[in-house]
Order: C-alpha cells, then sequence, then structure tokens
C-alpha cells in the first residue's frame, strides 16, 4: 500500500508525527511518503527535527502576507503534481487546515481516497472557528475512511450520513505525540539543558524557569492566535491580561507570542513597543518569542494552568493534569468541556480575570479539573490507525 501523507502546519506536524513513526515501522507493508506544503515554515521545521521526519516532497509555498484563496490554489496544484507522480492508494490528512482541505480535494480529483485524522470534530456554526469549521466539514465529504478521536466525533460523522464501518474512534494523536515528547524530556540530561537554553533565548530567565519548577512561584501559560478573537476579541484579552498581572504580583503570566503579524501588531499597540523587552526582569507579564515544540511542552508541565484559544492544547494540558481555560465562544472539542478538563471563559476582560483568579485561589475547583479523566485517549491512537490502514490490504 502506498500513502501520502500531507501536512503544512506546526500542529498538523505534531499529531501527524507519531502516525509516521507508527507507519514507518512497517515498511513491509506500507510505502509511505511525506508532502510538506510549508504552510508554517519556521515551526514546521521544529517539529520536523525533534521527530526526524524526512520530507519527501516540500512544496514551499509560504509567501508574505498570503491570502486564504491563493494558498487553497497553490496547495490544490502543488498535491496534485505530487499524486501524479508518486501514484499513492490513500491520501492522509489531518485536521481542519486549508492544507488538509486543499489535499483531500486534490487527492479526490485525482480519484485517490483521503483519509482523515481527526475526524468528526464541528462547533456547528459555520464560520466559528473560520475557515476550520468549513474546512472540517468540507474533507468528511471528500473522505473514504474518518479516524475519529471520540465517541462524540463518531457520533457528528454519523448524522452526516457517513457509514459506521468508515469510522474509526483511535484517540486523539496530540496524546501520543505529548507523552513521546514528555519522555524525550525526562530521559535526556542534554535535551532538558537545551530546552531550559531555548527557553531563555525566547526571553524567560533561568531562575524564573526555577522558581516555577520547585513552586515558589505560580507560573500561567498564555497563547492566543486565532482569527476570529482578532480585533476587538484580542483587546479585550489583553486587557484581561494587563489586569490580572497587576493583581497577581506573586503570579508569572508567560505569553509565547504566534509569528502572525496581527497578533504582534495588536500586542505592541497596547503595551507598547517595548513589550517583547527581555531586559525587563521585573515585570510579571512576559511575552517572548515562540518556542520548538518540546520546549513549549516543558512551558505546560512547569505551568499552574492555561488559558489558551488553541484547539490541541484543550487535549494536551488535561494529560498534564494542567487545567484549562478556554478564550473563545464556541468549540469544536465539547469533550473537554464536559469531562471538567476546560472551561469555556470567551473573550470578554471580566469573564476571563474571574475564572483565572478562581482558579489560582481556590483549591477545591483547582483540584476538581486537574483530577478530572482526559477524553482524548491513551496514547495508542497511532497503531489503531495503522491497524486498520494495514486491515485495508487483506
Amino acid at each position: 500500500m502506498k500513502i501520502l501523507c500531507v501536512f503544512g502546519t506546526r500542529p498538523e506536524a505534531i499529531k501527524m508525527a507519531p502516525v509516521v513513526s507508527e507507519l514507518l515501522k512497517h515498511k513491509s507493508n506500507i510505502t509511505l511518503k511525506i508532502c510538506s506544503t510549508g504552510q508554517h515554515k519556521e515551526l514546521l521545521d521544529q517539529v520536523l527535527q525533534i521527530y526526524k521526519i524526512k520530507v519527501d516532497f516540500d512544496l514551499k509555498l509560504m509567501e508574505k502576507n498570503q491570502i486564504l484563496g491563493n494558498l487553497t490554489i497553490n496547495v490544490l496544484s502543488g498535491v496534485s503534481r505530487v499524486i501524479k507522480k508518486f501514484k499513492p492508494d490513500i491520501v492522509l490528512v489531518h485536521g481542519d487546515t486549508t492544507t488538509s482541505f486543499a489535499a483531500a480535494l486534490s487527492a479526490f480529483y485525482s480519484n485517490i481516497k483521503v483519509a482523515h485524522i481527526e475526524a468528526g470534530l464541528r462547533s456547528f456554526v459555520f464560520n466559528d472557528p473560520w475557515p476550520e469549521e468549513f474546512n472540517r466539514r468540507s474533507i468528511s465529504n471528500l473522505c473514504s475512511y474518518h479516524f475519529a478521536p471520540t465517541e462524540i466525533s463518531k457520533k457528528n460523522l454519523l448524522s452526516e450520513g457517513i457509514k459506521k464501518e468508515n469510522i474509526i474512534v483511535t484517540g486523539n494523536t496530540v496524546v501520543d505525540s505529548l507523552l513521546q515528547a514528555s519522555k524525550m524530556i525526562d530521559k535526556s540530561k542534554k535535551l532538558t539543558a537545551s530546552v531550559s537554553k531555548d527557553l531563555h533565548s525566547a526571553g524567560l530567565r533561568i531562575h524564573k524557569q526555577d522558581t516555577w519548577n520547585s513552586g515558589q512561584r505560580k507560573m500561567v501559560l498564555i497563547t492566543g492566535h486565532r482569527r476570529e478573537n482578532f480585533g476587538e476579541g484580542f483587546k479585550n484579552i489583553c486587557e484581561a491580561l494587563k489586569k490580572l498581572s497587576e493583581i497577581n504580583t506573586n503570579v508569572d503570566f508567560v505569553y509565547p507570542v504566534h509569528l502572525n503579524p496581527n497578533i504582534r501588531k495588536s500586542i505592541r499597540n497596547f503595551f507598547g513597543k517595548n513589550s517583547f523587552d527581555k531586559n525587563n526582569d521585573k515585570k510579571n507579564l512576559i511575552f517572548i518569542e515562540p518556542v520548538n515544540y518540546l520546549s513549549f511542552i516543558q512551558l505546560m508541565r512547569m505551568s499552574y494552568l492555561v488559558l489558551t484559544d488553541s484547539g490541541g492544547i484543550q487535549e494536551e494540558a488535561p494529560s498534564l493534569k494542567k487545567p484549562v481555560l478556554l478564550m473563545r465562544e464556541t468549540t469544536e472539542r465539547p469533550e473537554a468541556i464536559k469531562a471538567g478538563t476546560v472551561k469555556k471563559v470567551g473573550t470578554k476582560p471580566n469573564k476571563i480575570i474571574k475564572e483565572v483568579n478562581t482558579l489560582l485561589n481556590d483549591k477545591k475547583f483547582y483540584k476538581e479539573m486537574i483530577s478530572s479523566k482526559n477524553p482524548y485517549g491513551d496514547g495508542t491512537a497511532s497503531s489503531k490507525i495503522y491497524n486498520f490502514l494495514n486491515n485495508l490490504r487483506k
């Protein structure tokens, strides 16, 4: 069986990496080729290096200020050329990115079967998150095989007319990746030192890291990058962060800022031109440069709680027993809300401030959140995906 695995962003690569590793263990059964669109070039390369993934087809499509229409056209055209050359039996895509949608469409046009990892997620609001909700619904219509992370995801697909025999509940591959990455850090003193150095280079002093590891000070990890929060939503988030840092002087608020120029401009407009000053060791709201995947895992491990608008972190942090407050109005991951590992707080400043302060000060509530079971699996999703694909050969 010939399989073409296509990805282009860092989250895709993180979640695809354990699947790639699993498929490469079975070279006698499967011929695997990797195609990268380069949608997140710098961030993507970090993950490829960590997991030692060799890219066979690099489309290098990233352009400055590229609009989604052009990116979609370029992915569609580029993947079509790769399919014509490699002639795969199955094209494997992940999640809800423009890369995944256009790659799936390219495979469909070439009459090649598509297998979708992380299938069946729905917010049920067509333009929120945008364009991800459109992308994942469209990919489902193009797919032959659907690897759903949870029973809720499976139920969503069944309600849309997908045949039961083509849906496989696997858990989420991000848990596989997270557990592998944590083991890497723990097993290697050299890697631990490298992670600490990377965090220092990004703007975190060594003594700060030591105080979080020892529990002398609490650290709140923040991420925010979603398009639907651009503008008023992101301004509200900045306002909440400012007040939280002023109220909680014994807590450090750490924000690795996405490379998206809209995000970075908003932070400089709100907090001033020197927001990213690495020499200001006294402030407790700390904006740092993006870090590699292992370093981000270490940040999550050192944190007391996570404040985010990310999708993947809702799945990762609970495996590390870290509560998540979600700065979004809708979520395609209701399992986490239902399980109690994630609480939705939206983007209103007063709500964010209230919920962060509650977690910082209410030990009972905090314990309830970290005691909840992660609904996204136990780290065996990749082997389940391989077993299904391998059975297709028989």
